[in-house]
Parts: C-alpha cells; sequence; structure tokens
C-alpha cells in the first residue's frame, strides 16, 4: 500500500504568529469566533449541548458557535508557489457521545466513485479525512467521509506499521457520517459548487484501551481532504488539511494540532 503525501500553507499572517505566542495558554484566544484561521498548533471543539443530527446539513446551532478552520496547503507546497485552487472550512464539536467533524468545502467537480464502505476512498474520488491521536500513545485513527456518503475507519497501532492490511481491514466501528451535495456527483460534464459532510466519532471506541476523552485530555488531529476535479490545474487530486503539516504527509503526526475540547460554560 502506497502511502500519501498531503500539505498546508505557510503562517505568513502576523495574526497566526500572535495567536501561536498563546497557545500554552489553552488556545487561540484572540482569534474571535466564527472567523476563518489557519491551523495554528491548537484546533477547539465547542460543547454541543444540544442533539447534533448527522445529516451533512451542518444547520445545528452548535456549528454557528464553532471556530471556523480553513484548509490550507502544506508549507512544502506553498514554499514552491502553488497556489490553492478549491478551499474549505473545518469545525468541530463534541459532547460526552461524540466528537463532531463538519466539513465545508468548494468542489467544482464532485467525485465519489465508491460504492461501499470500507474502501480506500482516497483513490476513489473526494474524501473529507480526520485523523486523531491520543498523546502518549502510539496508536491513532484515520476516518473518512465521502460525498456520497460512505466512510472508512482504518486504526493504526503504530505509525511503524503502516502498509499493513490488518490496519485496513481488522478495525471497524460504527462512525457516523453524512454528506450534502451542491450540485451533481460523478457528472464530469457539468460545474458543481462544493458538498458539505458530518462525521461523528464515537466516543467510547476513542475510550476503549483506558484513554480519556474530555476537557484536559490529551489528544491531537489533523483534518484533511482529497479533491479531484477536471477543472484543477494540476495532475491528481489537491490535497489540503487543517492544522499545516511542514511537509505534505498525512502521517506526519508531531505536526497535528493539539485538540481543545472546551466546557459547556466556554461557548
Amino acid at each position: 500500500m502506497e502511502y500519501r503525501n498531503y500539505s498546508m500553507v505557510q503562517y505568513g499572517a502576523i495574526a497566526a504568529v500572535v495567536c501561536l505566542i498563546g497557545l500554552g495558554a489553552g488556545g487561540c484566544r484572540s482569534c474571535p469566533k466564527g472567523k476563518e484561521q489557519a491551523g495554528m498548533g491548537v484546533m477547539e471543539a465547542v460543547y454541543a449541548g444540544g442533539l447534533v443530527t448527522v445529516d451533512g446539513k451542518l444547520d445545528e446551532d452548535v456549528w454557528k458557535d464553532a471556530r471556523v478552520y480553513a484548509m490550507e496547503l502544506s508549507r512544502d507546497k506553498a514554499g514552491d508557489g502553488t497556489v490553492l485552487q478549491e478551499g474549505g472550512k473545518v469545525r468541530l464539536a463534541w459532547d460526552e457521545r461524540f466528537l463532531y467533524v463538519g466539513f465545508e468545502l468548494v468542489d467544482s467537480d464532485v467525485v465519489a466513485e465508491g460504492t461501499a464502505d470500507q474502501l480506500h476512498h482516497y483513490t476513489l474520488g473526494d474524501v473529507g479525512e480526520v485523523f486523531l491521536k491520543p498523546e502518549g500513545y502510539s496508536w491513532y485513527w484515520e476516518l473518512y467521509v465521502t460525498p456520497a456518503g460512505r466512510m472508512s475507519t482504518f486504526w493504526f497501532p503504530g505509525r511503524g506499521r503502516l502498509g499493513l492490511r490488518s490496519c485496513f481491514d481488522a478495525h471497524h466501528f460504527d462512525l457516523k457520517v453524512a454528506a450534502s451535495c451542491n450540485g451533481s456527483i460523478n457528472k464530469w460534464e457539468d460545474k458543481d459548487l462544493g458538498w458539505t459532510g458530518e462525521m461523528a466519532v464515537p466516543v467510547s471506541e476513542l475510550t476503549a484501551r483506558g484513554e480519556k476523552f474530555g476537557p484536559g485530555a490529551a489528544w491531537t488531529i489533523l483534518v484533511a481532504r482529497y479533491n479531484y476535479s477536471r477543472y484543477l490545474k494540476d495532475t491528481g487530486p489537491e490535497n489540503s488539511m487543517t492544522p499545516g503539516l511542514s511537509k505534505t504527509n498525512y502521517h506526519l503526526l508531531e505536526d497535528y494540532a493539539q485538540l481543545v475540547l472546551l466546557g459547556p460554560t466556554s461557548r
């Protein structure tokens, strides 16, 4: 199994530097809610006080309160002058049962050729991906949602086992996903606007080996994307993510963001 390389943009802005200074205090407090932010080393998930229906529409109040993180190219791509052609936004929320991830992605040609779950969907069309790793442990998860509402759940005991079939076939759990397309799927003749994806990751699975999950728990996260389109200028899919990686490798665990779970009083 070949492992892919992916991306982000140089921080560049003075505002980003200001936010980085504040990371030790528990997050980017100087950046107002609702404003897009590139990856800054910390990603915050707001507490979902009400029901979150996983339908791919992102219309619950919690998504209005959640911080918005912009998808970017990696620094190696930005450094060679590459410009992100189709952007996206990511939001995070959580409660005692699930970690919720919302994708809002610009996409001129929505592609989803995979017709079942637990496929290598990154070879079959557009995907939104979430990588989750508990700090202090070697293992981590790679989770997919496609524009057609399909999913995959891969689990790696450690990065040194990448490529083994057991990482892809031996560990499935009840991930909940849904998607909504603003356009058509798999019709290259027309031009689409984009798609939204929604993911609910069960806390019971994340804590099955003794891990803790809640405010103060130590987790890292990467949210990424594969984007195939007839309208892209370069060959192959465009890869973007948040937070920014130093080079185009989604398995660069050292560059993942700290996941901060905000309590109910923080909203």
